[in-house]
């Protein structure tokens, strides 16, 4: 099912047409409702979309590679014409924006967006890994459990980015948008068996994304094959005059090569990346996925990332300081939700928040604001931003040693059913499960 090799050339053939394919995609949406992975699904506008590519198709002018393929969009993206709900009670029913900050040619569909690793305190309700449903999942579950609750007998996708993750497993679409402030796109990917790719930093546009934490955030790409989130990296990159932080070089669209020989490769194994918590399978899979590199003619070796015992703990102050300063703006004076408390501008202002952000967000922006206190700043925000660059410096080291590429895992074990997930507090489960994804977005 990958989007270069077969969906785009049967549209180019005229095999399958953009309207059938689009059909299809939201014909399989209705009938996979119960995992929860869509928020609004905008059948009009996609069934538009794919008649006025058919249309381009018979002309033979394609708008590109991904003309007339449906894709999902993450709830925190303003998509043109549709509603914007960060699955949040704040924004729910308010917001619709004309402008989008990624080129959609195709079908677009929404996806929940929560502030936790589990997808699972959306306003709209948890998402439900696929796999939960596949044969195999059901045969072991049974065997673990004696549960009676068959219903709540589910894993969860992994967060924040889970409804998009969802949405590509199960085949609803062909490839997804995501965000990652420090894993969010990478963990339901990996816990969706589905590829996620975080970009570098600036790499492609921020712009129309809703921010959360301004110097981490990327849009991500969800799509199952490797060669599939090439193609739509090489559709999205590039310099763009609205978002300042976006490289200013010409991007050049590019194929991934053929690889066979990899006796050239230098492969580093950060020693700081078997980490506590890290599961037996987990580490025989990671020690698999080397030996193929070693036994194929690579250099496989063990590099040292010092400052990665630092980072969670450097990643959340400075995290929740950006989503302190980033959520200022929800009052319910300009958009948004709206509090019908009047008896004060404060008592205004404090019932919004309470009404508008859940447990989560509200003690996010808690946590961030004490941190930015006057007496705080020097201790917790400064002395981070300079962890944060010693943890960077990590990486330029062993990058300029000689070292291609690291190979890590992305979660310390796979998808946990949601009765187990929700009995951990957000924060535990936060620190978990970004431990092995967030240094990257530190060091850009």
């Amino acid at each position: 099912n990958a989007v270069r090799f077969q969906v785009a050339a049967a549209l180019k053939d005229g095999r399958v047409a953009p309207t059938e394919l689009c059909q299809s995609c939201l014909s399989l949406i209705k009938s996979t409702k119960f995992l929860n992975a869509y928020i609004t699904v905008a059948e009009e506008t996609a069934l538009k979309q794919a008649e006025e590519s058919e249309i381009r198709y018979r002309r033979g002018q394609p708008l590109g590679v991904l003309d007339g393929i449906p894709v999902a969009v993450k709830d925190n993206f303003n998509t043109a014409g549709i509603e914007t709900t960060c699955a949040s009670n704040m924004l729910k029913g308010k917001k619709k924006l004309g402008e989008c900050g990624v080129s959609s040619v195709t079908s677009v569909c929404i996806c929940p967006v929560c502030v936790r690793s589990g997808s699972t305190d959306g306003v709209f309700g948890p998402v439900r890994n696929p796999w939960s449903y596949s044969r195999q999942y059901k045969e072991k579950s049974v065997q673990k459990s004696r549960s009676e609750d068959k219903e709540s007998n589910w894993v969860i996708t992994g967060g924040s980015s889970g409804g998009s993750a969802a949405a590509v497993s199960s085949f609803t679409c062909f490839a997804a948008l995501g965000s990652d402030t420090g894993g969010s796109t990478r963990n339901p990917a990996a816990h969706c068996g589905v590829v996620g790719l975080k970009p570098t930093y600036g790499l492609i546009s921020r712009h129309g994304l809703i921010p959360l934490v301004n110097s981490m955030d990327v849009p991500g790409i969800l799509t199952r094959c490797v060669d599939d989130a090439a193609v739509v990296l090489g559709s999205l990159a590039g310099h763009d005059p609205k978002d300042s932080t976006t490289i200013q070089d010409n991007f050049k669209p590019f194929e991934l090569p053929n690889l066979t020989d990899v006796s050239n490769l230098s492969i580093g194994i950060p020693k700081e990346y078997h980490a506590p918590g890290l599961s037996s399978e987990i580490l025989a899979l990671w020690s698999k996925a080397a030996d193929l590199f070693k036994n194929a003619g690579a250099k496989v070796i063990e590099v040292s990332l010092p400052h990665t015992r630092y980072s969670i703990v450097c990643y959340h102050v400075l995290c929740t300081a950006e989503v302190a300063s980033n959520m200022a703006r929800f009052d319910g004076l300009e958009y948004g939700h709206r509090s019908d408390m009047n008896t004060s501008t404060e008592s205004m202002y404090a019932a919004t928040r309470r009404e508008g952000f859940n447990d989560v967000v509200r003690g996010r922006i808690l946590s961030g604001n004490y941190f930015l206190l006057k007496q705080n700043y020097e201790n917790y925000f400064i002395k981070a931003q300079k962890v944060r660059r010693l943890i960077a410096n990590d990486f330029v080291k062993v990058f300029q040693s000689g070292v291609d590429i690291l190979l890590t895992p992305t979660t310390l074990s796979d998808a946990v059913p949601y009765m187990e997930f929700i009995k951990e507090d957000n924060r535990t489960r936060s620190a978990q499960d970004d431990i092995l994804t967030q240094a990257a977005n530190m060091a850009g």
